[in-house]
């Protein structure tokens, strides 16, 4: 596939898939992969964790902000953002500027399935439960639908249907 002239920013819930549909739209597209949490980490010298402790999450989003202003620079890319991302008007009008928002979805249970055994994820941290995940998808769910300009649900899917089915339904709305 030749090289896209517009970005796909993957948004949703912590363990929806981001970082996992990234590494396949790159293998199968070879779209370049921008992890916001991991840029961030690395620029900062911290851990994610580190960083809300230390500098507060008004700190952290505001790095956020300014990673998704930079990446307009380029397409091509596939941007994974936090979970948190879309939750701040001010990053969805960058994430638009960068390409198309993508929401990648799934089930509390799938969810907490994925991040069961993760332990950089402080909002979840003592929280690992069906019920406070449901509770945070719903806090979410608005913002994260206002942003998207699709919808794709990650249950029960490979990888490469997922990408595949982020692929056709893009290329219909570019």
């Amino acid at each position: 596939m030749t090289k896209m002239d517009f970005n796909i920013v993957l948004i949703g819930f912590m363990g929806a898939g981001k970082s996992t549909v990234a590494s396949g739209l790159n293998r199968l597209y070879g779209m370049q992969i921008v992890e916001m949490d991991e840029c961030i980490a690395k620029r900062e010298g911290k851990s994610i964790p580190e960083i809300f402790e230390t500098n507060g999450e008004e700190y952290f989003r505001n790095l956020e902000t300014e990673l998704l202003i930079e990446l307009q620079k380029q397409t091509n890319l596939v941007i994974s953002c936090g979970g948190g991302v879309p939750m701040r008007e001010r990053n969805v009008a960058e994430m638009r500027k960068n390409g198309k928002v993508v929401l990648l979805t799934a089930s509390p249970e799938v969810i907490l399935e994925r991040v069961r055994n993760n332990h950089d994820r402080p909002l979840l941290e003592n929280h690992k439960s069906v019920e406070y995940i449901e509770s945070l998808l719903e806090k979410r769910q608005e913002k994260y639908l206002a942003a998207a300009d699709l919808v794709i649900s990650t249950d029960g899917k490979t990888v490469e249907e997922i990408c595949r089915e982020i692929k056709g339904q893009i290329l219909r709305i570019v």
